[in-house]
């Protein structure tokens, strides 16, 4: 029978471990079954209705990283020494519309669910985008609501990796606009399908961090029997 505490605090542990790294070792490079592993925990992420919207553009080119670090503010010290740097893009309406040739895809032929049961459940997540959470308002609240599935699996892969003693740092600091801009000259958003969501760095720590500080599990948590 697994030992029950013993895992809970190596879970623990690693999120006590993980810290928002500003500064990686350029010496030190993840091996590459190690960040297949991180890439799996994201790809194996749960999302909304199972969409799944979400592409992990992983940017090991200099150029590239370089151009970058111009208009991303928060990624100065990560983007020239991160290991692996990641941008996770979101998928845009033209895709998430419950009507998209994107969804029919994914129900059909990723999830293999009958035809006449999508048809089905598409009623459904039509009154789901339109009244429910009036995803449809507007297409940067579909952008939106992509863009928090994709912090799931953000999340997901900053925990994996920390599992396994390699270090993160979830960056938001960037322009959105330049940053798009420079993944359109690189043919990188299929056509307007995709947008910037979020970054991510991965590597090994240079400097250690403070102790980690949150609130009280008391002071977040309320029980309502």
């Amino acid at each position: 029978m697994t030992n029950q505490p013993k895992k809970h605090q190596e879970i623990l542990d690693a999120y006590y471990f993980r810290h928002a790294t500003k500064e990686f070792d350029q010496s030190k490079k993840i091996p590459d079954e190690d960040f297949h592993f991180i890439l799996e925990a994201g790809r194996l992420s749960p999302s909304s209705i199972g969409s799944e919207p979400w592409k992990f553009l992983v940017v090991q080119n200099h150029k590239l990283r370089e151009k970058l670090r111009e208009v991303s503010w928060g990624a100065l010290g990560q983007l020239p020494t991160a290991s692996h740097f990641v941008i996770i893009l979101a998928r845009t309406i033209k895709d998430t519309h419950y009507n998209s040739d994107y969804l029919r895809n994914q129900f059909l032929k990723v999830r293999n669910i009958p035809a006449d049961v999508f048809e089905q459940k598409k009623i459904r997540y039509k009154t789901f985008q339109e009244n429910d959470l009036h995803l449809l308002d507007n297409d940067r609240t579909m952008l939106d609501w992509a863009g928090k599935q994709t912090y799931i699996a953000l999340a997901n892969m900053m925990t994996a990796a920390a599992q396994i003693g390699i270090d993160s740092c979830p960056i938001e600091g960037f322009e959105f606009d330049k940053v798009q801009k420079i993944l359109e000259e690189e043919n990188l958003l299929e056509g307007g399908h995709l947008a910037v969501s979020v970054m991510v760095a991965f590597g090994y720590r240079v400097n250690e961090p403070l102790p980690k500080t949150r609130k009280m599990l008391k002071d977040i948590v309320q029980w309502i029997e």
